[in-house]
């Protein structure tokens, strides 16, 4: 009689995607993660609230800016990089010395959004929607 040798296979759910699969060891990014720095989880949370930025700015008159139009809109998110084609321009200096400061980072304006981005590599750690509109 011949031995006859099966295969142990893990249990139903506990399986692991093959390497360069899943979101296992040697994942790549997929949508709104940015493994390059660190993911999610590496970037700052920030101290203001919208309403509060909201406040900063119409008490400094940085009011009145357009939003984005609706799908460069849709693409600003946390741990995303700064869409091609936004405009990367400083936040309103009246309100930079108001805002939280964090080592590493910048605030800038996306037309009515205030976002912080990671200086050098424009990945986005928070989005302020219509703070400046």
């Amino acid at each position: 009689m011949l031995g006859l040798v099966l295969p142990v296979c893990p249990p139903l759910g506990q399986a692991q995607p093959p390497e360069g699969k899943g979101h296992g060891k040697g994942a790549k990014p997929g949508k709104g993660e940015d493994f390059g720095s660190g993911g999610d989880a590496a970037l700052v949370r920030v101290s203001i609230s919208v309403q509060q930025a909201r406040a900063l700015a119409v008490q400094g008159g940085h009011t009145g800016y357009k939003a984005l139009p609706p799908g460069n809109r849709k693409s600003l998110g946390r741990g995303k990089p700064l869409p091609p084609g936004i405009a990367k321009k400083v936040a309103p200096a009246g309100m930079l010395g108001q805002l939280p400061h964090y080592a590493g980072y910048e605030w800038q304006d996306c037309s009515s959004d205030l976002v912080l981005v990671v200086i050098g590599s424009l990945i986005v750690a928070e989005v302020l929607r219509s703070v400046l509109d």
